[in-house]
């Protein structure tokens, strides 16, 4: 005989634990973890430009193996002053330990600070927890000289109104030239298989409106292929697909002087 107490238990934990999203995979869950760093040194999280300097902005590096590294390691070629380089998510192809590692390798190569943003393969594959171990937060703000970077996640196609709510509030008091960066494009709709990458059009409306008058530059990926759109003052650029099948090498730089800020983009010849 069935004991009824003890069916109906194991039926509910069997399925809440195959509907529940793992905690790594929850992009609300992420936000308790903002703070931690594992990667970014304290010298890396508060780097001094100068008045007058340059980065570099690259997207969808897609660290697979040793020569995709080797691959990322060429935007070093690139450099010509530039002081530190944001990648715009999916940084690994498959978020595993071993692809992550090979990043962390390739980039401190390279010589100067890197702001990885996490991107759905980053997180999405092993459900984020090598990125919480060996990465740390995936969100957060480095505040460069008279410049604030804002690396937000939106891995899920979302950012959760606990991250925008921050946002706003930290926007309230940033540099004067405020730069940010996120994975998922706000406006080409994904198609299937992809279709859950669809960013929220109330979400969307909710960050462009904070951003309005307090961004310069919103850097975007994940469509691989380069994009560009104006509103309310704000410039969003999509880039390009800088590794993986069929990359790139595509990149931009963005240059901050007295006169302003401009940007240019340029590629790597594999």
């Amino acid at each position: 005989m069935v004991n009824r107490p003890v069916f109906w238990l194991c039926a509910v934990l069997l399925f809440s634990a195959c509907t529940l999203p793992s905690y790594y995979n929850d992009y609300e869950s992420r936000f308790d973890w903002r703070d931690e760093f594992r990667f970014l040194t304290p010298a890396d999280r508060a780097p001094s430009p100068g008045e007058e300097y340059s980065f570099i902005v690259v997207s969808d590096i897609h660290i697979g193996g040793a020569r995709d590294a080797l691959d990322f390691t060429r935007l070093g070629e690139k450099l010509n002053g530039a002081q530190f380089i944001v990648i715009t998510g999916d940084v690994t192809n498959q978020g595993s330990r071993e692809e992550l590692r090979l990043f962390i390798e390739a980039a401190r190569s390279l010589g100067v600070p890197c702001y990885p943003a996490a991107g759905n393969h980053d997180i999405y594959t092993e459900r984020g927890k090598p990125w919480r171990e060996l990465i740390g937060s995936t969100m957060y703000r480095i505040d460069a000289g008279g410049a604030s970077l804002f690396i937000l996640d939106n891995a899920n196609a979302a950012f959760g109104y606990d991250q925008l709510d921050w946002l706003e509030t930290q926007l309230r008091r940033a540099g004067k030239n405020t730069f940010v960066f996120f994975h998922e494009n706000l406006f080409v709709e994904a198609s299937p298989p992809d279709f859950e990458q669809t960013t929220d059009i109330r979400e969307r409306a909710k960050i462009m409106s904070a951003l309005k008058g307090r961004a310069g530059l919103v850097f975007m990926g994940h469509i691989h292929r380069r994009m560009e759109k104006e509103f309310g003052g704000v410039r969003y650029i999509t880039l390009e697909n800088y590794g993986a099948t069929g990359g790139t090498g595509g990149f931009c730089r963005v240059r901050v002087s007295s006169g302003g800020v401009s940007w240019e983009f340029d590629r790597v010849v594999f």
